[in-house]
């Protein structure tokens, strides 16, 4: 085949299929700040409907190193495009199924219980989509090229919060709240099966990677591919899951939580604030772009390291810009949120592949990848709710700090090159 026919397949094998994982995760994620809690929790409290909502938002994140491992496992043993196929298929229909879900008023407490065991579902196939996307990019990148294919499946973010915030803003401009809260919430989760149809199309086109075939050459697959991680790159292993925690503490912190804080604490319209975080997640791809072009001209260990950098300072001014009276310093504390976000995450599908070797490599990146997850995503919005409630908008900004901080000392005792 052409090589750039085949390069063009790759990146959009790997794009697609981490929109369909953004997409996903945020159009749960909205739905969690704006009806997940008073329709599938007792009225009692709204306050605990909120921590509750953001309680299955996050489960998902705790079943993603579990899939991890799982998909990890076969990813290594037999192949990334396969094993990306199977996560892509678990993923997308998990989230199709929360659309026909009972509410809480209509079958009580087993309403919330299958809402978990499907949330347990996508995070399981989100484990091994990202880490099999991001190899299937860089494992067939010409040299040289190797972070701006890398960059190809962190597209997928803003792609997918396009077209989830996008829908959101249409679904709350076209229905009224009581229909949407009704019936319109659905209509996302329904829509999702539209881009797992394209991304499984794209993806059983594509072949296996030139790495992966030439390690097979050389040596029988580990017969436990977690068990050599753990036992011979450890450090490594450390190191990544730092190295991932501040993009995902910036992306649910700029998008979940402000949205939930600013529609119930600061008074503002759910199709206002959409309208704003819409036009800053321009801002996350062009961080994006600017990270992968960068990161082949110096390297992505350096471009990491800066974005973590700026991600401790921008936690220093995000919960006072949050809370300002205006919407264009909302609107700048978010695009600049997102920008170091897009330095921050662009890098990561270059950089965390250079800690572990071929035959783990797929176990390692998804390992860590998911773990950090636990850690600056499902983690993000509980604490910066908690933050919020005990000192006030200035105290959400302290997450990202910390978030950035980890994700600096990751990158700097990183082992160099695994091979």
């Amino acid at each position: 085949m052409n090589p750039i026919r085949q390069h063009g397949r790759v990146l959009t094998a790997s794009l697609v299929g981490t929109a369909v994982e953004f997409y996903d995760f945020y159009i749960y994620a909205t739905a969690a700040a704006l009806v997940i809690g008073p329709l599938f929790f007792p009225t009692e409290s709204e306050a605990a409907q909120t921590l509750l909502s953001f309680m299955t938002f996050g489960l998902a994140f705790f079943a993603r190193p579990v899939g991890a491992i799982a998909f990890g496992h076969f990813g290594d043993r037999i192949g990334r495009k396969s094993t990306l196929v199977a996560s892509l298929m678990l993923m997308g229909g998990s989230t199709f199924l929360i659309a026909f879900l009972p509410t809480y008023a209509m079958i009580g407490w087993v309403a919330p219980a299958l809402l978990c065991c499907l949330r347990f579902g996508q995070g399981f196939g989100l484990g091994g989509e990202w880490g099999g996307a991001s190899l299937l990019a860089v494992e067939n990148a010409p040299k040289g090229w190797e972070a701006r294919f890398g960059s190809a499946p962190q597209l997928g973010a803003p792609l997918g919060f396009l077209c989830a915030n996008g829908l959101f803003l249409l679904l709350g401009k076209g229905l009224s709240d009581a229909d949407f809260a009704a019936w319109g919430w659905r209509v996302p989760f329904l829509a999702s099966a539209l881009l797992v149809g394209l991304g499984l199309w794209v993806r059983l086109k594509i072949g296996e990677t030139p790495a992966f075939k030439e390690a097979l050459e050389k040596a029988e697959p580990p017969k436990v591919p977690v068990g050599l991680l753990f036992r011979n790159h450890l450090g490594a292993v450390l190191a990544g899951i730092a190295g991932v925690v501040a993009c995902f503490a910036i992306f649910y912190l700029a998008t979940t939580f402000a949205l939930s804080f600013a529609t119930t604490r600061l008074g503002y319209a759910k199709q206002e604030f959409l309208g704003l975080q819409l036009g800053a997640n321009s801002f996350l791809a062009l961080g994006i772009l600017v990270a992968g072009y960068w990161a082949d001209k110096a390297s992505a260990r350096l471009v990491l390291g800066t974005g973590a950098a700026l991600t401790i300072i921008v936690g220093m001014m995000f919960g006072t810009g949050l809370g300002a009276a205006s919407p264009w310093v909302v609107f700048a504390t978010l695009a600049s949120a997102l920008f170091v976000m897009g330095l921050a995450y662009g890098p990561l599908g270059a950089w965390l592949p250079t800690l572990y070797p071929v035959e783990v490599r797929y176990t390692g990146i998804s390992v860590a990848f998911n773990m950090g997850g636990i850690i600056g995503g499902a983690l993000a919005p509980f604490a910066a709710a908690w933050l919020a409630g005990m000192g006030g908008t200035a105290y959400v900004g302290l997450f990202l700090t910390l978030a950035g901080a980890m994700t600096l000392a990751g990158v700097q005792f990183s082992p160099r090159q695994a091979g």
